[in-house]
């Protein structure tokens, strides 16, 4: 059986893909830093070679920004488009590395081996991953595992500036009938997850101004309105006493999660008091009602990042501030659309606001959620793939935050994305000392060879 020949050889050729993970790891692509600009471009250059030997027809795209990576190879079955990026965060503080951040190593830990190096997890193991299991396939069978592209993005860790534009530029090359994404994790370490709902974020900045100057609170205090007082009372009113958004309409495009995904998600067996007591508390403070993986995955927020105004220095100044600012975001799920969302936010504001005050708004933006359709066979497929690989049910999961690359591939080229990853929660990533476990690597390796077994045709 094919299948079975490949997964040998990617167990027989374990050590030769580990030295291939290091060499690329050796590369300090700091897409931020523009000192890093000459070592991001040899990223490029070492996937595009390490592509074309295995037949693709890869290639270095330039940007205004840092080089993406296409690849394509043509076949039968359905056309698949496999994303990572190659770019990894800065090391800071260098000091508290127990190495050279770009000298990989492996090492044996009380929980098993690890690579460690930065990038190691965050991405570029787990998109090597992908690149090792299309080379099995090409040393088993002559040939790659279906009608493929490889998309490699090079500004992931600095805001990817140039992905939008490249992508509407490219999008007859890159529309495909399916993304896959690797750069997620499994869920508590043993449980395979295929990410399939993505909450969008919705931010503003905001002052409330009154008087024309600062006062003293000793001449005005009492006859003048406070902007903070004024802040504090609108902010305190954004929830009920239920924990729901009281912005109007805030709710109106929020589906009810599906009872299969929900009985899933309760299959987890996900400790709700372990979760909160690791960050020393007790008592969830979301919507009454609903569980904790539901409040972070698949339920919207509203959150209030930053609040300030008046003195703040040492000691006391007795004044009366002219404004007072707020920083607020809101998480989004289902249909939820920050074009409505954020002026409904103004809105509700300004029809609490006294006399005397006027809003300010600074910049908002925003993105929504991205929920992937699951009835797509491969979904299933690929969700058995990694079950018969972990020896562990795979579950559908969501994210509590934001990949804005799967709402790109949905918005843009109008396909849906599936997310598969293996890394874990101690991985380390954008810290120092930054991991990525050799089974994860390797049985990375093998679950991507089962799923293009099932799903490639």
């Amino acid at each position: 059986m094919t299948l079975d020949a490949v997964l040998t050889r990617i167990d027989d050729t374990l050590p030769e893909a580990l030295d291939r993970l290091s060499d690329l790891l050796r590369i300090p692509s700091i897409s931020t830093d523009p000192a890093f600009k000459p070592a991001c471009a040899d990223a490029a250059d070492w996937l595009v070679k390490e592509l074309n030997s295995l037949g693709f027809k890869a290639e270095v795209r330039p940007t205004p920004g840092h080089p993406m990576v296409v690849a394509r190879h043509e076949g039968p079955g359905r056309h698949i488009l496999f994303y990572g990026h190659y770019d990894v965060q800065p090391v800071d503080p260098l000091s508290l590395w127990e190495r050279d951040p770009f000298d990989p190593e492996i090492q044996d830990t009380p929980k098993g081996r690890v690579i460690r190096a930065r990038g190691a997890s965050d991405d570029k193991g787990q998109l090597m991953t992908f690149v090792e299991a299309c080379r099995a396939y090409k040393d088993v069978t002559g040939t790659l595992p279906g009608n493929l592209t490889i998309f490699f993005e090079g500004e992931e860790e600095s805001g990817s500036p140039s992905l939008i534009p490249f992508m509407k530029q490219n999008a007859g090359e890159l529309s495909a009938d399916l993304a896959l994404i690797c750069d997620t994790g499994l869920f508590a370490d043993t449980v395979p997850a295929i990410v399939t709902m993505l909450r969008g974020l919705a931010k503003v900045e905001f002052t409330i101004h009154a008087a024309n100057k600062d006062l003293h609170s000793g001449m005005f205090g009492g006859a003048a309105i406070n902007p903070i007082r004024v802040l504090t009372r609108i902010l305190g009113g954004l929830h009920d006493d239920q924990g729901r958004v009281a912005v109007p309409g805030f709710y109106d495009d929020v589906d009810e999660l599906p009872e299969a995904v929900r009985a899933q998600w309760q299959s987890l067996a996900f400790d709700h008091a372990a979760f909160l007591g690791a960050v020393g508390l007790t008592t969830p403070a979301g919507e009454a009602g609903r569980t904790p993986l539901e409040m972070i995955w698949s339920r919207p927020t509203a959150e209030i990042n930053g609040i300030w105004g008046g003195y703040t220095g040492a000691g006391f100044k007795t004044v009366l501030p002219a404004e007072a600012h707020a920083k607020v975001s809101f998480r989004l799920v289902s249909r939820q659309d920050p074009a409505k969302i954020l002026p409904a936010f103004r809105a509700w504001i300004e029809a609490q606001l006294p006399p005397d005050c006027t809003l300010e708004w600074h910049e908002p933006e925003g993105s929504p959620a991205s929920v992937m359709e699951i009835t797509d066979p491969a979904f299933e497929a690929a969700r058995g793939a990694l079950s018969a690989e972990w020896a562990r049910p795979a579950a559908f999961v969501g994210c509590g935050g934001s990949i804005p690359i799967a709402g790109y591939f949905k918005d843009i080229l109008g396909m849906d994305a599936m997310l598969v990853g293996f890394g874990r929660d101690d991985d380390q990533i954008h810290s120092p000392n930054e991991k990525y476990d050799v089974e994860s690597f390797h049985k990375g390796i093998r679950s991507w060879a089962r799923i293009l077994d099932r799903i490639a045709k």
